[in-house]
């Protein structure tokens, strides 16, 4: 598999939100057409959780591999957004916040969305209230952030899960795709923690896989 882009051309942005100006990197790659836009969501803010997670770093790069601009922002209270956190709802807001902006930038635009953990539930709760074509989740926490198991996405869906991981119980989310009416295509990792210590590149390799199958369907 062809190696990652080295250069994204990368632009900071302050992006209005519900409760202020939310920061947020946004990263095209060398021939993007701006054609497909992705908001990356981060994991829990109380955590640590930031835009600048290793994971969430590979998704929007697996994503400009794949030609698609890639936005990522922190939630309110996070880096240099203002705010505090607000138990998931105020954060699937921010992410509304993103996405809308994204849409006005670029109204041709498909906007995707993604997210990791936290910002895994956020990016399903979000994917539900607007226009989004694509989803990938990785490892997202739908036992501690209220996700409805009858409002979900109708788009392409990948869910990403280690198995070992020791934060997002596997078996738990193995359990939650089996009781959806249209579940999205779960890839669960053997021996994956949930930060995936030297296994970035197999999720990075998975996510092109998927893009590049997914479109050649569509």
């Amino acid at each position: 598999m062809n190696s990652l882009p080295v250069h994204p051309v990368a632009e900071t942005l302050s992006i209005p939100g519900p409760v202020g100006e939310l920061e947020a990197l946004l990263e095209s790659p060398p021939d993007a057409d701006n054609a497909k836009v992705v908001v990356v969501c981060h994991p829990h803010p109380v955590y640590g959780g930031t835009m600048t997670n290793k994971v969430v770093h590979m998704l929007a790069r697996s994503c400009n591999e794949f030609g698609v601009t890639a936005l990522r922002f922190n939630y309110r209270g996070v880096g240099k957004s203002p705010g505090s956190y607000d138990e998931g709802n105020g954060e699937t807001q921010d992410a509304l916040a993103v996405l809308d902006w994204a849409a006005n930038r670029w109204p041709q635009a498909q906007l995707w969305l993604a997210g990791f953990s936290f910002g895994g539930a956020v990016a399903i709760r979000a994917a539900v209230r607007r226009d989004v074509r694509r989803l990938i989740t990785v490892a997202p926490a739908v036992h501690r952030i209220a996700v409805d198991s009858n409002q979900l996405p109708r788009c392409p869906w990948l869910l990403v899960q280690g198995d070992r991981d020791e934060l997002v119980d596997a078996a738990a989310v193995q359990q939650w795709v089996q009781t959806l009416a249209t579940p999205p295509q779960l890839e669960l990792l053997a021996g994956v923690d949930h930060f995936f210590h030297g296994r970035l590149n197999q999720l990075r390799e998975l996510v092109l896989k998927w893009l590049r199958g997914d479109a050649s369907r569509t």
